[in-house]
């Protein structure tokens, strides 16, 4: 029988350890783990040369609020498990060549993993999951600790830019989806730090983003296909053409979106509005403490939404969505903003966590 957490303090909370810490999306791990009603920093992890290294001594905070002061005491610990891995939570914010070499060991020593990075996103047997989309692909883990002898787990979340896509096209399904096109203007936090070079970005807009066209076509199939008991079933190429452009904007946070989309049903506006703002799902019912009261927010103001203004929409969590247009009975466009570091990185991880603690697989 599983266990059911509500959004309640927990008496004893689960500690987290942090690999990655120092980057953009490990910072904001750790400034969300601050007062977490689950959760508790337990440890940071860094390469060799910082071993022993007291965490705000390390690390060059870029979040916008402060770092919370008992953090920056933390000294960093190994990036490799030893035996205190079995049963641990581990939030992974490595690069992708670290986390494929670092991620599975973890998982091999006993440790549930949540990875933000995109090195096994498309693995058959590891789950990328948007929680109020496909839950449902953690029945994977099962597959995954048979097939690979692992004890522990790995679970990863998306791209940023398809996280917030996948939240808007989610509730479209109901009228079909057979054509999705998106062209993404991405901020320069999605790079990590330093990023992008100024020089590069003032005054500029870059009309490429190295491999992120290809994630956003393919995680987006993984997380709105289906899931047997052991393999996943991505949308068909056939059934739902999916086509992506991808551009880096001069923006801090916040990832802008310009979709349109070819629908079966042919719904009218109200109709899909009516869609996205009764969308709720498992975290919003399990009241999982970064679950978002509204995961879509639908805005009727004609220059809506902004990075500047809507970024922080359910405390980075929600997904503003505005500017819907009809250009024929079939065809329909809209805009959407997420917050790339929070929804699309750091949150994304730690709900995906929270998930897992109220189903029961980080007992």
């Amino acid at each position: 029988m599983r266990r059911i957490y509500t959004g309640e303090a927990l008496e004893r909370k689960k500690p987290v350890i942090v690999l990655g810490a120092t980057g953009l999306v490990g910072q904001r791990v750790i400034a969300m783990l601050e007062g977490h009603p689950w959760f508790t920093l337990g440890a940071v992890a860094a390469s060799d040369r910082r071993i022993g290294a007291r965490y705000g001594d390390a690390v060059q905070w870029k979040v916008e609020t402060p770092p919370p002061a008992a953090a920056l005491d933390v000294r960093l610990t190994p990036a490799t498990p030893d035996a205190s891995a079995q049963g641990a939570l581990v939030v992974s914010a490595l690069p992708a060549d670290e986390a494929r070499e670092l991620e599975p060991l973890w998982a091999q020593a006993g440790a549930v993993v949540l990875s933000n990075a995109s090195a096994y996103r498309m693995a058959d047997d590891v789950p990328l999951i948007v929680p109020e989309i496909n839950p449902d692909h953690l029945a994977m883990i099962e597959t995954q600790r048979m097939r690979r002898g692992w004890p522990g787990a790995l679970i990863t979340n998306p791209n940023c830019s398809t996280i917030g896509l996948t939240l808007a096209l989610a509730p479209l399904r109901l009228f079909g989806l057979r054509r999705v096109i998106v062209t993404t203007f991405q901020a320069v936090s999605g790079a990590g730090y330093p990023g992008v070079p100024s020089l590069d970005m003032i005054d500029n807009i870059i009309p490429y983003i190295g491999g992120e066209e290809d994630k956003l076509e393919t995680e987006t199939r993984k997380i709105l296909g289906g899931v047997l008991p052991d393999a996943f079933q991505p949308l068909g190429a056939k059934e739902t053409r999916i086509s992506a452009t991808c551009v880096r904007a001069p923006v801090r946070d916040g990832h802008l979106e310009v979709v349109s989309v070819e629908l079966a049903a042919r719904p009218d506006v109200d109709d899909i509005v009516r869609a996205w703002r009764a969308f709720t799902a498992e975290p919003q019912r399990l009241s999982l403490p970064n679950a978002p009261a509204a995961p879509l927010v639908y805005r009727e103001e004609r220059d809506r939404p902004q990075p500047i203004a809507d970024r922080m929409a359910g405390d980075g969590m929600s997904v503003s969505i505005g500017r819907l247009r009809a250009h024929d009975t079939l065809t329909h466009s809209f805009v959407l903003l997420s917050h790339n570091t929070i929804r699309g990185a750091a949150g994304a991880a730690l709900l995906n966590a929270e998930l897992a603690l109220a189903r029961g697989l980080l007992d």
